[in-house]
């Protein structure tokens, strides 16, 4: 019997250790996983980290940092929106979680190529690398990724042919090319999933492949495409053969007869060569001559007409237009020039106006002086907009400098109260707002330098252009110039009790290529005197304003609230532009709030954005806040910059990613 019972007793005890063995090998597995992963998020940290991945590092497990989730002690998803990320993917970092199923880097500064090894995350399903600066052509191991669902790599700067090889991914549903610099003509891709689709605002053309043609018609806007659902593609038609003699001036060979010149064909092309080289020769002259003229700065100031049609108290800024008003040959300040050399009789290097010769541009801080008055009176430049305060322009230099200056009108006050304003002015400093890098003070002359922001205005952005090309503006790109003001008035309102904008509205929100919003005109009001029409901006302006030199921090509150109002209904407030569509915002929305149809309140081209609705009516309500009819039933600034924030985290967390519970495609 005892050596019966240990014939059992040993395979039993085999059989235990080999279960240990198995069991430790699998651990150790599992634990080299994440430890890998953990690896390979930190090297991510630190080649591109911003300031919003303060990851505890003393955990051993990276499943509780911020925008990582696990699943089977493997790193499933990376959401990092928003996240101030810069610079480039490097290798061995992303592509190295290789049980990544989504991974989102949208809305962040990184650029360069895609990295190559990136077809190592085969179980990648979602990618969401759009708001970047990423460029070159799409990487061929993009395309090894059968498992993708959702793929957005919209506003990069992407180039090269739309690949062939993204026909290999047949489970794709989403695919966002737009706003980025493809060319070409687009493949038949016979996806067989897709469902959403943007190629908008490339360079690509031909006709649209008969796979696509089910696509709504904006997703081809701002291309040179062609045939449904577009306009028809032109036909290919060759003109018939003109006889030399008919009256056409064009001669195309026939092939039945030899093609020979007569004598007077041959006489009739030199004589029209000549005149055309005589031609060139008198343009080339009188450009010259323009030229010359221009250098010279011998222009009246008479000759320069400003425009007097006023949007929002301003024109709308918009690059490149100078609203047939202003000839680009002019420097910038050749009218501030003309009258004071007619005044003075004379000019002076470095200085305008012999009565002046010791005034020069005085400039701020760490600003760049890379440029002196000489070089400015000399730039090129063309009107952006004639505003409250005075006319803005657009000054090419001639090293290629950019930059806007703004004339003011109607200053009353001494030089050396003007000089203390202004240098308080100047000392303003914050990422959200238009930095004042120099200004000129003469008797006849005050002129303002500022960073030349090329995206120009909101007030541009969402009243200048509503024809076909319109890029809609969406519900982050809203809501991040809403939060990018906010934070540039609470620094203004942080200076102290009584510092305040004065004269907040949407031609005053000025917006770099990534549409980070910036602030202008702040500390201006104090400088000049009242304006010529006080009924001006009104449709921003707090009932309780009387005087526009003398505006409250509440007051500017009110105004922001009016911003708001028409960030999300797309209508432009009373007032604000001299036409029939302005509306006495505040009241319209809550005349509109009380019956209980808040959804008419937006602005069409943000109702498709449902999964973000909640949101949309929490910013309603703030803009409601702020324009409230008393000053003391409005929130401070802070406050308002803080539920921004709030409100935008939490629809960053899934717009416009799709839900990860996606139903497989079928193969």
């Amino acid at each position: 019997m005892e050596f019966h019972s240990q014939s059992h007793y040993y395979p039993k005890l085999s059989t235990m250790l080999l279960f240990l063995v198995l069991f430790f090998h699998f651990f150790s597995a599992i634990s080299s996983d994440l430890t890998s992963d953990r690896a390979s998020l930190l090297s991510l940290r630190s080649a591109v980290g911003g300031r919003t991945l303060f990851w505890n590092t003393s955990n051993s497990s990276p499943c509780n940092w911020a925008g990582v989730q696990c699943q089977d002690n493997q790193v499933t998803v990376l959401r990092l929106p928003a996240s101030s990320l810069s610079g480039t993917l490097p290798f061995n970092t992303v592509c190295n979680l290789t049980g990544l199923r989504t991974l989102s880097l949208r809305l962040n500064h990184l650029s360069g190529p895609l990295p190559s090894d990136i077809s190592k995350c085969t179980q990648l399903r979602n990618l969401y690398l759009q708001g970047n600066k990423f460029s070159g052509p799409l990487p061929d191991s993009l395309f090894s990724l059968r498992s993708l669902v959702r793929l957005s790599l919209a506003d990069n700067s992407f180039s090269g042919e739309i690949p062939a090889g993204l026909k290999n991914l047949t489970r794709l549903r989403t695919l966002y090319l737009e706003n980025n610099q493809f060319s070409g003509s687009i493949p038949d891709l016979q996806l067989p999933n897709l469902q959403q689709f943007n190629i908008s605002s490339n360079s690509v053309n031909g006709s649209v492949p008969k796979s696509l043609q089910a696509m709504p018609v904006d997703a081809f806007s701002g291309t040179a495409l062609c045939g449904k659902p577009l306009d028809d593609c032109p036909k290919n038609s060759t003109p018939p053969a003109l006889a030399v003699g008919d009256g056409a001036g064009i001669f195309v060979p026939n092939p039945s007869k030899k093609n020979k010149l007569s004598g007077g064909a041959i006489a009739g092309i030199v004589i029209g060569s000549v005149v055309g080289l005589m031609l060139l020769l008198l343009i080339v002259f009188v450009l010259c001559r323009k030229r010359s003229g221009n250098n010279a700065r011998s222009v009246d100031l008479a000759t320069i007409k400003h425009p007097e049609t006023e949007i929002s108290g301003e024109k709308p800024i918009v690059e490149g237009e100078n609203n047939g008003s202003f000839n680009n040959g002019y420097s910038v300040a050749a009218a501030a020039a003309a009258a004071l050399t007619a005044t003075n009789g004379k000019g002076d290097s470095g200085s305008v106006g012999g009565g002046n010769a010791s005034k020069k541009l005085v400039f701020f801080g760490n600003s760049s002086r890379v440029f002196d008055l000489e070089d400015l009176l000399r730039a090129s430049a063309e009107v952006l907009g004639k505003g409250t305060f005075g006319t803005a322009y657009k000054a090419v230099l001639e090293f290629g400098t950019v930059v806007a200056v703004k004339r003011l009108r109607d200053v009353t006050i001494s030089e050396k109260e003007f000089k203390e304003k202004i240098e308080a002015v100047g000392a303003m400093d914050h990422e959200n707002l238009v930095p004042l890098r120099a200004y000129y003070y003469s008797r006849e002359e005050k002129l303002l330098v500022y960073d030349y922001m090329p995206m120009g205005s909101l007030s541009a952005l969402l009243h200048g252009n509503k024809g076909a090309g319109r890029t809609p503006l969406n519900w982050e790109v809203r809501s991040g110039i809403a939060l990018g003001a906010a934070r540039g008035i609470e620094y203004l309102h942080s200076q102290g009790p009584d510092v305040s904008h004065g004269n907040i509205k949407s031609s005053n929100i000025l917006l770099t290529k990534s549409y980070d919003a910036r602030v202008s005109d702040f500390g201006l009001a104090q400088l000049v005197g009242p304006p010529s029409s006080p009924t001006r901006v009104a449709g921003y302006r707090a009932p309780e304003v009387t005087d526009p030199r003398k505006v409250s921090q509440k007051a500017d509150v009110y105004s922001f609230g009016v911003l708001l109002l028409e960030l999300l209904t797309g209508k432009a407030p009373t007032h604000a532009i001299l036409n029939e569509e302005g509306v006495d915002l505040p009241r319209w929305v809550q005349s509109i709030v009380r019956e209980e149809w808040t959804s008419e309140v937006f602005d069409l081209e943000l109702l498709r954005y449902q999964n973000v609705e909640e949101e949309m009516v929490q910013l309603l309500q703030l803009a409601i806040d702020c324009a409230a009819q008393y000053p003391d039933k409005r929130p401070a600034i802070s406050e308002v910059t803080k539920r921004i924030e709030d409100l935008r985290r939490t629809s960053l967390r899934d717009y416009p990613e799709q839900p990860d519970q996606v139903k497989e495609a079928t193969d």
